[in-house]
């Protein structure tokens, strides 16, 4: 049987993939380089040979995790569409309701991150970079007199802080809030914060949830 030789940056990419699954199933604490070399058939020392330890594999592949996911809010805010549509689509991707995914992958980075500085980084430039790019488009909004809303960053980090802990309160305690009830605060929040009179139905079913960015890719 021929054995297909991948290039190091098709290995890199299987072995992120395989890690960010192993997180996922096992947490941040347990998974073994062991797991991830099962995964993929390989042995522990072809996975060391890219990643000299436990602790770079796990900073890399949420790194890999982040990149994704900014790739996929970058494409939804780029859209040529009003800033309102293009905001409430990349809130309802985002948000921990219908078919998001990654939560616990995320939630297990966000424990981590308190007692690892490489995981701390990775988890800071990805919320910074978050907040940065819905502010821009809420200011794009502004600037266009779609809606009001005189502190963007303000409104990017309320809103972001409203979805992190719907994601918690969803993933960690199931049944701890409808899902239908978290989208509706998600809506009430972006009609209180935009200063609109009320919610677009063409706008609310707009943007289907598709939280599929990095965690297409095993987030």
């Amino acid at each position: 049987m021929t054995r297909v030789r991948l290039s190091v940056a098709q290995r890199r990419g299987d072995l992120l993939r395989a890690a960010i699954e192993q997180i996922e199933a096992r947490g941040v604490a347990a998974v073994r380089i062991a797991d991830v070399a099962s995964a993929l058939g390989v042995s522990n020392a072809l996975v060391l040979y890219h990643f000299s330890t436990k602790e770079q594999l796990v900073a890399a592949a949420f790194r890999h995790a982040a990149e994704g996911d900014l790739a996929h809010l970058r494409k939804l805010l780029g859209r040529r569409s009003p800033a309102l549509r293009r905001l409430r689509s990349a809130v309802r991707w985002y948000a921990p309701t219908g078919q998001a995914k990654g939560w616990r992958l995320w939630i297990e980075g966000w424990a981590a991150a308190l007692r690892d500085p490489a995981l701390r980084e990775v988890a800071q430039e990805l919320d910074r970079q978050w907040k940065a790019a819905l502010a821009e488009v809420i200011a794009e909004g502004v600037a266009a007199g779609e809606f009001r809303c005189p502190d963007p960053a303000g409104t990017a980090l309320r809103l972001t802080a409203l979805l992190d802990g719907l994601a918690v309160q969803l993933t960690s305690y199931a049944g701890a809030v409808p899902r239908a009830r978290a989208q509706a605060w998600v809506e009430e929040a972006l009609v209180r914060e935009l200063g609109l009179a009320e919610v677009s139905t063409a706008d609310a079913q707009d943007a289907p949830p598709d939280r599929d960015g990095a965690a297409a890719q095993g987030l």
